[in-house]
């Protein structure tokens, strides 16, 4: 398929979004480094993250091991996240697109399949809390409604979030800057309320030496380095667009603070409030750190994992259209959501929730690791961020098919990932990580095996999908492909 060049009028701040996989024109490119900020933290703004702030509690680690485990693992996790974000800046194309860099025209499906197959469990883990905050608000108020009730709740939030996402960019753009601020002054209320009402105990370790280690380096994984690397595949679905004038600097900054900020907030709110024994179920740590005053902000904190589960539906249905399918990007987000909704179901049928998330998000790190590990080294290191856009949306052809240096150094990234990799499933407990008493360097492993790898091996016989260019890649906004392609 051949680019075609286009003028396009100027697109409305909320207008709808048609736009699908192809490199977004300039302009359809408005999007500030502050819309920016505000998508990634209110994407971050989720409950869950009290949950993985509580691990670190939970497995034995005092409040100041948990708290230092964050901050150091998202310094790292936030700044590689802003690196994939420049990607889309720098090509307005979307990150599955950009893996035909790396991995070939059609090497790619195997991660965009992954992209659209994992979103859908995030979703249905995300409106769970919701479920389990609105249930404890209205407990809390007295009323109710049993299962017919979560259920009717389920069935609304999901409306909520399919027609938004469905929507696209603009929607969610404007959805996240204008509720955000709002939402960050409660959470700073909620603050205040947590260190006046609950006994947080700081130095209250239970594990030493070998055992410390292994829960910090498990905790790395979970809500340090690991929560970062979790969100590199949606990164370039959201900065590509971003106005082609912004500075690298003003995009890295934006969104590595998006990342940052939040996430070790709520981090260690939770880890906080869950030091003083209240476990590490969203809702119980909300009640046993506000009491009464836990209404209003269980209320406003059924946005958190709305603002996430747009993000999450919209790049889904990219990674879709990435597997060459020819249907409008929003038909694609309704069914991604009808998806979603029956993985909800069978999340209802389950009150395991804990053990699910940490199967699930252990599962996410073993193929998201080698595989940044191949895109980053492609990216920056071999074409040094200098591509020839066009070439990423020519028909398949059998000599740019499959770049085999990428698919080979995944390959090894996800074994060194896995030999590390520590969770509860036993089938997926890697040998090194049994071996070390639990020591789980998964995502280090992952990333760092699969660069070394790919760097070896892209001169033997790494054939790049898309032609490397002199000069930086012009800037995508003034080309569009042909309306087939969405």
């Amino acid at each position: 398929m051949l680019l075609k060049q286009t003028q396009l009028p100027a697109q409305d701040e909320a207008g709808f979004d048609a736009h699908g996989i192809e490199p977004v024109p300039a302009a359809h490119r408005t999007s500030s480094s502050s819309d920016q900020f505000w998508i990634w933290t209110g994407a971050n703004i989720a409950p869950i993250n009290w949950v993985l702030g509580a691990l670190g509690i939970q497995l034995g680690l005092s409040l100041l091991q948990t708290l230092a485990v964050i901050v150091a693992g998202n310094l790292f996790g936030a700044s590689l996240f802003a690196a994939f974000c420049l990607m889309g800046h720098r090509t307005g194309v979307p990150q599955m697109v950009l893996g035909r860099l790396a991995f070939g025209r059609r090497g790619a499906y195997l991660p965009a399949l992954a992209q659209v197959l994992m979103p859908m469990g995030w979703v249905a883990i995300n409106t769970w809390i919701v479920l389990d905050l609105c249930m404890a608000a209205l407990e809390r108020m007295g009323i109710g409604g049993g299962i017919e009730l979560k259920y009717a709740i389920a069935v609304l939030v999901m409306l909520f979030q399919i027609g938004i996402a469905a929507w696209g960019f603009n929607a969610i753009k404007v959805f996240e800057r204008y509720t955000m601020p709002f939402i960050l002054l409660i959470m700073a209320v909620m603050t205040a309320l947590a260190f006046l009402r609950v006994d947080i105990k700081w130095q209250s370790a239970t594990v030493t030496g070998m055992p410390a280690f292994a829960a910090a380096t498990q905790l790395m994984t979970a809500i340090g380095i690991g929560w970062g690397i979790s969100w590199l595949t949606y990164a370039s679905d959201y900065t590509r667009f971003t106005r082609p004038s912004l500075g690298a600097t003003s995009v890295f900054r934006a969104t590595f603070l998006g990342m940052f900020l939040p996430t070790v907030w709520l981090a260690f709110l939770g880890a906080a409030i869950a030091s003083a024994g209240a476990g590490s179920d969203p809702s119980k740590l909300i009640i046993a750190a506000f009491g009464a005053m836990a209404l209003p902000v269980l209320l406003v904190l059924l946005h958190g994992p709305i603002a996430t589960n747009i993000v999450v539906i919209y790049s889904a249905a990219l990674s879709s259209l990435a597997l060459d399918l020819r249907r409008p990007r929003w038909v694609i987000s309704v069914l991604s959501g009808l998806i979603a909704s029956a993985i909800l179901y069978a999340f209802l049928q389950s009150g395991d929730f804990a053990h699910a998330f940490d199967n699930f998000m252990v599962a996410l790190i073993v193929w998201i690791s080698p595989w940044a590990g191949v895109t980053l080294a492609d990216f920056y290191l071999v074409r040094r961020g200098r591509i020839d856009v066009a070439s990423l949306y020519e028909e398949p052809g059998r000599d740019r098919d499959f770049n085999w240096a990428g698919l080979i150094a995944f390959a090894a990234g996800f074994v060194a990932a896995w030999a590390f990799q520590m969770g509860t499933i036993k089938a997926m407990q890697g040998p090194l990580a049994l071996a070390t008493g639990g020591v789980d360097l998964s995502w280090l492993t992952g990333i760092g095996v699969a660069m070394a790898s790919y760097l070896a091996l892209h001169r033997l016989f790494g054939r790049p999908l898309a032609r490397s260019v002199p000069s930086p890649a012009a800037d995508a906004a003034s080309i569009e492909p042909a309306p087939t392609s969405t």
